[in-house]
């Protein structure tokens, strides 16, 4: 299932439902998105508030979802910034709401687990994309800004291997669904009803702050869970501030994702700019994409149905 596109003048919902956003980046964030297309932004209520690490209560976080799904002049919702608190509203969600009012829902980081509660519960695509606070609003990339334009177009994604990073880990080319997020996010999903499905499916994993012997046990779950050997491919984004604090006691980042993914023949690349980083590089998830490693090509259907 895929939400209708955005056209020129249309009505964004912008929601807070992690930490709170830095409202000087929001507001600068809003503006460069309203001059480059023309979108105007309807905010939630809770964009502003704070609660310890939280913006706003689990109320206040889930109402924001909600009442921009009924809304009917909303015709997409993206997340201001990411940080902590998605995991604590997914299992009060109406996914029947989500059904009945399919929209475009784009973020990343924390936003990983609604992406995959909502792709579990309804079939929905949603986009791993730069967030309007957290990157456009403060680290602004015309590669980052230019992500948005898919909403509009209804094109297949092409990720620009000629202007960003594209290294092959195991050559070989494969077709198949894209699905994924933040490393982190997609661990602490197993054995819940929003398990990540990686069954014939192009994992893409991405993450902040954890360095390898981390990454390795997060790897180690996913393993040992079957989610790597179910994948039919693989993504890697960065693993961004991830240097250990003695190098000489530790694997490097690429000698941990060697033990895990090369040993399962399976075609895969890394250091991809798609999550915590800039230029930040959105994609669909949940639409079927092809990744030829050996020439360089990730292709991506497109996420949005225009009319």
């Amino acid at each position: 299932m895929k939400a209708k596109g955005l056209n020129r003048g249309d009505v964004v919902g912008v929601v807070a439902l992690a930490s709170p956003p830095n409202q000087k980046h929001l507001k600068n964030g809003l503006k460069l998105l309203e001059e480059k297309y023309g979108i105007r932004f309807k905010l939630a209520k809770n964009i502003d508030r704070v609660h310890g690490h939280l913006a706003g209560t689990d109320d206040e976080r889930l109402d924001s979802l909600h009442d921009m799904l009924e809304d009917d002049e909303v015709k997409g919702i993206i997340c201001a910034c990411g940080g902590y608190g998605t995991p604590r509203i997914v299992e009060r969600i109406d996914y029947n709401l989500v059904k009945a009012h399919p929209k475009i829902i784009w973020g990343y980081s924390d936003i990983t687990c609604l992406h995959n509660a909502i792709r579990q519960q309804t079939g929905l695509v949603t986009f791993q994309g730069p967030m309007i606070a957290s990157d456009i609003g403060d680290t602004y990339n015309e590669i980052s800004i230019g992500s948005f334009e898919q909403l509009f177009n209804g094109e297949a994604v092409s990720y620009p291997t000629d202007r960003l990073t594209f290294k092959s880990l195991v050559s070989g080319r494969v077709d198949g669904e894209i699905v994924g997020g933040c490393l982190s996010l997609l661990v602490s999903s197993l054995g819940t009803p929003y398990e990540i499905d990686t069954k014939d499916k192009i994992l893409f994993i991405e993450d902040i702050g954890e360095v390898p012997y981390k990454v390795d046990g997060f790897l180690q779950q996913l393993k040992s869970a079957g989610k790597l050997d179910d994948a039919s491919g693989f993504i890697f984004g960065p693993f961004t501030d991830s240097e250990p604090k003695n190098p000489k006691k530790s694997l490097t980042m690429k000698e941990v994702l060697d033990d895990f993914i090369t040993p399962l023949n399976k075609p895969a690349v890394y250091d991809l700019n798609i999550g915590h980083c800039t230029p930040h590089f959105a994609i669909p998830f949940g639409t079927e994409a092809t990744l030829d490693v050996d020439n360089k090509i990730l292709n991506i259907a497109s996420g949005v149905i225009i009319e």
